[in-house]
C-alpha cells in the first residue's frame, strides 16, 4: 500500500497544477478526484439523463463499466470502453457536476474507487474531501486557498486559453455558486481537514506552492 498526499481546496485554488507538480517531483501517481465526478456527469449527459434526476443519474453510473489504470504517471479511467478527457471539461459538464457531486450515492461510489487507487502505488490526490473522507488518516494533508477574485481570474484565464468565450463576471458567478454548493452540501462538505496545512496561494507563484508541499513531506517520502 502506497502513501497518499491529500490536496483539497475550492475551485481554481491551484489544486491541479500543484498536485501534478508534486507528483512529478516525488514520482507519485497524480489523481484528479474531480475527473471522476465529471465522468459520472458526462455519462449521465451522454445517456440523455436529466442531471437533476438523482435516480436516473445513479442508474447511468451503476450500469456503466468502469476501468481504472495508470497512464503517464496519472490515474485514468474508461467508461464503457471510452476514455473521456476533453469531454470532461465541456461547459455542460462543468455546469452540472456540482449537483451530481452532491448526491451521497455518487460520493460513496467515487470515494470507494479513489481509495482503491492507492493499490497502484503512492498518490497525490486533489479534490474537496480527500483529507476529510478519502484519506483522513494520511499525515500529508494540505488545503489550498486563495482570494476569490484571484481564483476567478485564474479560472477565467484557463477558459480563455482553452478557447471558451465566457465573460469574467460569468466565471465569478459560477465560482461563487460552486463554492456555495461545496460548502453547504449535506454529504462531505468542503472544509479544512483536521491537521491539514493551509496554504494561501494568493500572492504565491506555482513553484513556490509546489515547493511548500514538498518541503512538508520530503523527510518521510
Amino acid at each position: 500500500m502506497g502513501k497518499a498526499i491529500a490536496i483539497d481546496g475550492p475551485s481554481a485554488s491551484g489544486k491541479s497544477s500543484v498536485s501534478k507538480g508534486v507528483a512529478a517531483a516525488l514520482g507519485f501517481i497524480y489523481v484528479d478526484s474531480g475527473a471522476l465526478y465529471r465522468g459520472v456527469t458526462w455519462q449521465a449527459i451522454r445517456k440523455g439523463v436529466d442531471t437533476k434526476d438523482a435516480a436516473a443519474v445513479l442508474e447511468s453510473m451503476l450500469n456503466a463499466e468502469w476501468d481504472f489504470f495508470v497512464q503517464e504517471g496519472a490515474s485514468v479511467f474508461s467508461i464503457d470502453g471510452e476514455v473521456p478527457v476533453q469531454e470532461l471539461r465541456e461547459k455542460d459538464v462543468r455546469e452540472a457536476v456540482a449537483d451530481v457531486a452532491a448526491l451521497p450515492e455518487v460520493r460513496k461510489f467515487v470515494v470507494e474507487n479513489l481509495q482503491a487507487l492507492e493499490n497502484f502505488g503512492s498518490v497525490v490526490m486533489e479534490g474537496r474531501d480527500i483529507g476529510t473522507v478519502v484519506f483522513p488518516e494520511s499525515p500529508y494533508k494540505f488545503y489550498l486557498d486563495a482570494d476569490p477574485e484571484e481564483r476567478a481570474m485564474r479560472r477565467y484565464r484557463e477558459l480563455v486559453a482553452a478557447g471558451e468565450d465566457e465573460k469574467a463576471h460569468e466565471v465569478m458567478e459560477s465560482l461563487k455558486k460552486r463554492d456555495q454548493i461545496d460548502a453547504t452540501r449535506k454529504a462531505d462538505p468542503l472544509v479544512v481537514a483536521p491537521g491539514a496545512q493551509v496554504i494561501d496561494s494568493t500572492a504565491m507563484n506555482l513553484e513556490e506552492v509546489i515547493q511548500a508541499v514538498i518541503n512538508a513531506v520530503k523527510e518521510d517520502v
